[in-house]
C-alpha cells in the first residue's frame, strides 16, 4: 500500500513571490508546470476530511486517484494513496457515475513543481487562493519547511 506523506500550506501573493525566489536560492530545480482539472467525486465509501476520488486530468494524460487518510492530529498528513493513469478520463468519468460516484467539486489549478533532495514542493493557484505542497518523508519536509518559509 503506497503511503503519501505531504504538507500543505496556504500562502499569500507577497509569500508565494518570496517562496519561488527562496526555492531557486536553495537549490531547487524546477521539473514542471502544468495544467490541471481535477473532479472529486462522493459517493458510498467517501468520508469528507478523511477520503477522497479524484480524477485529474493535466493535457492528454488522466490520473484515477484513492486517497484515504490515517487518523492524526499531526498538520502533515500521512496517506494511503492509490492511483493509475487511465487511457479515457470521460469513460472513467462514465464508470465512476455508473457506479453511483457523482461529481462533487470540479476545480482547475495551475502547478508548478519543483525536486529539492528526495522531495517534491509543488507551488499551486487556484481559483480560490494560493498553495504550497511539500510531498517527502516527515524529517524531510520539516528540514525543507526551515528553509522556504
Amino acid at each position: 500500500m503506497p503511503i503519501e506523506i505531504e504538507k500543505k500550506y496556504r500562502l499569500t501573493k507577497k509569500q508565494r513571490a518570496e517562496l519561488l525566489r527562496r526555492l531557486h536560492t536553495i537549490g531547487a530545480k524546477p521539473k514542471a508546470e502544468e495544467f490541471e482539472e481535477n473532479t472529486l467525486y462522493s459517493g458510498e465509501g467517501i468520508v469528507f476530511g478523511q477520503s477522497v476520488l479524484r480524477l485529474r486530468r493535466v493535457g492528454k494524460r488522466a490520473i484515477l486517484t484513492y486517497k484515504e487518510r490515517f487518523p492524526s492530529t499531526s498538520s502533515i498528513k500521512h496517506q494511503q494513496e492509490d492511483e493509475t493513469e487511465v487511457s479515457d478520463a470521460d469513460a472513467t468519468d462514465a464508470i465512476l457515475q455508473g457506479l453511483g460516484y457523482k461529481p462533487a467539486l470540479v476545480y482547475e489549478k495551475r502547478r508548478s513543481i519543483w525536486c529539492l533532495g528526495d522531495a517534491e514542493v509543488d507551488v499551486d493557484e487556484l481559483p480560490f487562493g494560493l498553495f504550497m505542497e511539500i510531498e517527502a518523508k516527515t524529517d524531510e519536509i520539516v528540514r525543507i519547511e526551515n528553509f522556504s518559509l
